[in-house]
């Protein structure tokens, strides 16, 4: 009996760790490891440098707690039930975190969920409510009730990742920890300490900031996300509500000052202070040159204005992941831990103009993702296959030894890593978007994504579709769906969406009730985030409800 405890115990320590660190909104263009021209991400980086990074990583549904859904799931939107930011999460799913607890490992997660205030499968954990905040933000806890905690968000999250990795961790049981943070998400409020520096810089401005879309479809031209027309100013852009009452610039959206009120009003005395240090002369600035700016040099202000912000919150992002990698290789425990550093989805940073995500258009659909093993997967390595958020849950499973849910959609990415790449099946990936009529008015669509190239369906208020060339149009600038030249192309491609539309259980019909039930609920709790106006001319157009 002693010796079947003592070979138990070392296979206990052979099963790996799992740290898997999540952003909210955290561009792959935001990433030095995948591009260097916005910002140097050192820490982050050094994942990619123990492992891989992977470049065409992706989402099934590009927007918060769907993404999340998906990821703790290891299911489609449309079958874990969370296909938007307003439906529930299913809680008869069964988890990842849960079949790893089942199986003997330690659990924990810090930060931010987004949906639900008790996660199933935790032994730990400590979660902002809903988007939570970066100033002195609240947590729901498991053990110690609602708590507010005096501090930056992101520092904070680490503190207690860090904590439970130093003073709760059994060090003679595996762990399975989520660590995930609120930044880069909007409203974007960097750490007081990288304030002055980053409002000071300036940024490259991406081709296609003044982008007309001229050859794409309607939904491109109705999005709501351009960074002049549709950002809050007060926010977003940090122009005070005094200043803006002192231009005449209007509220457009009914909820920009309290946006900034919520936010920059949760600050203690001395945060504050060291806000309007800086702030206030960029306010002073602003208040000076508005008068006579053109809508062309408004436009640059504010891509210089969100990136500051945006990418300051990330600067906090990439010090602390650094601190977690220091405890790691200080106490031993890199060696047999796989590391994960991704995003809930992409984000757009001035791309055609926009900010925001939503749509299937790389830059929203597209993820970062870096993974580390050591001793499992080479140092310095990339791959380029069609991976999704879809496949985390049966890749930890697989890594843990623990058996895969049937139900479950994903493949194990487990050959990419080991450098088994022969065994990789997958060459077109699925996706879904369905949070329409709502904020940002990105009409609902489903795609098929091969290396090549990208087929889009915008359905419900329109019936049209999108085929980009990846390859030879990287922008995506041109709809080739029409083009003869792509004949062969879009029906073959139409063919493969057919097959994995079928193949993850997808159809019209639950789209359909799915677009039902949506609009049911706006007669119950009203339209969110747009006029009721805008939503009775959708409803005019519509082509999809009988």
């Amino acid at each position: 009996m002693l010796n079947f405890s003592c070979e138990q115990k070392e296979e206990e320590k052979k099963r790996p760790n799992i740290i898997f660190i999540m952003s909210d909104d955290h561009a792959y263009q935001a990433i030095s490891a995948y591009d260097e021209r916005l910002i140097q991400t050192p820490n982050i980086d050094r994942i990619a440098k123990m492992g891989m990074l992977f470049t065409n990583a992706s989402v099934t549904n590009s927007i918060c707690a769907p993404s999340r859904a998906t990821i703790l799931t290891g299911k489609h939107s449309h079958l874990n039930g969370k296909t938007d930011n307003h439906f529930p999460f299913d809680t008869t799913n069964v988890t990842f975190p849960q079949l790893f607890q089942e199986a003997g490992y330690q659990t924990a997660m810090f930060g931010k969920l987004h949906f639900g205030n008790n996660p199933k499968g935790f032994d730990q954990f400590k979660i902002l409510p809903g988007q939570g905040s970066y100033y002195n933000p609240d947590f729901i806890t498991k053990n110690e009730g609602n708590i507010k905690v005096e501090g930056y968000v992101t520092d904070i999250i680490t503190d207690m990742t860090l904590d439970w990795l130093q003073n709760e961790r059994k060090e003679e049981e595996p762990f399975m920890l989520m660590y995930l943070h609120k930044a880069p998400h909007r409203e974007w409020l960097p750490a007081e300490r990288h304030i002055a520096e980053f409002t000071q810089k300036e940024y490259p401005e991406p081709v296609t900031l003044f982008d007309d879309y001229v050859g794409r479809g309607t939904a491109a031209k109705e999005a709501e996300m351009n960074l002049l027309h549709h950002m809050n100013w007060a926010g977003d852009s940090k122009v005070y509500p005094k200043v803006m009452d002192e231009l005449g610039i209007p509220d457009a959206s009914g909820w920009d000052k309290g946006a900034f009120q919520r936010e920059v009003g949760r600050m203690n005395e001395t945060q504050r202070a060291n806000w309007d240090e800086v702030y206030g002369p960029v306010n002073e600035a602003f208040k000076a040159a508005y008068p006579k700016m053109t809508e062309e040099e408004k436009m640059k202000w504010r891509y210089q204005r969100y990136l500051q912000d945006y990418l300051g919150t990330i600067a906090s992002v990439d010090e602390n992941v650094g601190r977690v990698l220091d405890y790691l290789e200080a106490n031993g425990l890199m060696e047999n831990t796989i590391i994960v550093y991704t995003s809930d989805q992409g984000f757009y940073l001035g791309e055609h103009g926009w900010f925001d995500k939503r749509f299937v258009y790389d830059e929203s659909f597209k993820t970062p993702l870096l993974v580390a093993w050591p001793g499992k997967v080479q140092a310095g390595s990339k791959s380029d296959e069609m991976v999704q958020n879809l496949d985390f849950a049966q890749t930890f499973l697989e890594a843990a030894g623990i058996e895969a849910p049937s139900d479950m959609q994903g493949e194990s990415l487990i050959p990419l890593l080991t450098g088994e790449s022969d065994q990789w099946t997958r060459d077109a990936v699925y996706y879904h978007y369905y949070e329409y009529p709502s904020i940002h008015m990105v009409k609902r669509h489903y795609a098929i994504v091969t290396k090549e190239y990208k087929l889009i369906h915008f359905y419900f208020d329109v019936d049209e579709w999108e085929l980009y060339d990846r390859i030879n149009d990287p922008n995506e600038l041109k709809n080739v769906y029409e083009d003869p030249d792509y004949a062969g192309i879009r029906e073959k491609l139409h063919g493969e969406l057919d097959a994995v539309r079928e193949k993850y259980g997808d159809s019209s019909e639950i789209s359909q009730r799915l677009l039902e039930e949506y609009l049911r609920q706006f007669e119950i709790k009203g339209a969110q985030g747009f006029k009721e106006s805008q939503l009775q001319e959708i409803l005019k157009k519509n082509t999809s409800l009988k």
